[in-house]
């Protein structure tokens, strides 16, 4: 069931294909709070089709709804050509329109790949961890130097460096470079 505002937008009709009764309600992500203008509506089969591989041919429809005046339609329209841009016909259209800045980056925004903190051998680490230090550290502001070896439990990620991560060593917090560090 859609709500009164959207269906008055997009007049009973899905907003992707064009061609059949709106019945879903579908916000673009990474927006969540529920209002119209973050919406698209949906037919089944766009909803369906947004999940499965190979549909290249039936987002033709796409080439209408991006020049759509709607923001929200623009980037799921924008996200799904990205989608099938190695398809001639996708191509096409992502180099024929001129989106705003915002609407491409909210369009984007589903691609991106979190920032995730790695230790020196790859591994992902998480709040909590317990990791060993791959070689000597001498440790700034103190008198001491932390071993190879020394086991670091309980880290904390720091939140806007994926380099480094917190813990206690000779019960004082230091930053730590995950370089140095190896999953333990």
């Amino acid at each position: 069931m859609i709500s009164v505002q959207l269906n008055e937008r997009c007049q009973g009709t899905c907003e992707l294909c064009n061609s059949v009764p709106a019945v879903h309600e579908y916000t673009v992500s990474p927006k969540k709070d529920g209002l119209t203008e973050n919406e698209v509506a949906l037919c089944d089969t766009c909803l369906s089709a947004m999940g499965a591989k190979d549909k290249g041919n039936y987002w033709r429809c796409l080439e209408g709804s991006i020049w759509n005046a709607e923001p929200s339609i623009q980037a799921l329209s924008y996200r799904l050509l990205q989608t099938y841009k190695n398809e001639d016909w996708a191509n096409d259209v992502i180099n024929s329109i001129d989106l705003d800045e915002n609407t491409i980056q909210w369009a984007m925004s589903a691609f991106e790949v979190a920032d995730v903190h790695k230790d020196s051998f790859g591994n992902l680490l998480e709040n909590g961890d317990t990791v060993v230090l791959t070689q000597g550290l001498n440790v700034k502001g103190t008198s001491f130097t932390a071993a190879k070896g020394t086991v670091v439990k309980k880290i904390r990620l720091v939140t806007d460096n994926t380099e480094q991560i917190e813990g206690k060593i000779n019960d004082q917090t230091i930053v730590i470079l995950t370089r140095f560090v190896k999953k333990g």
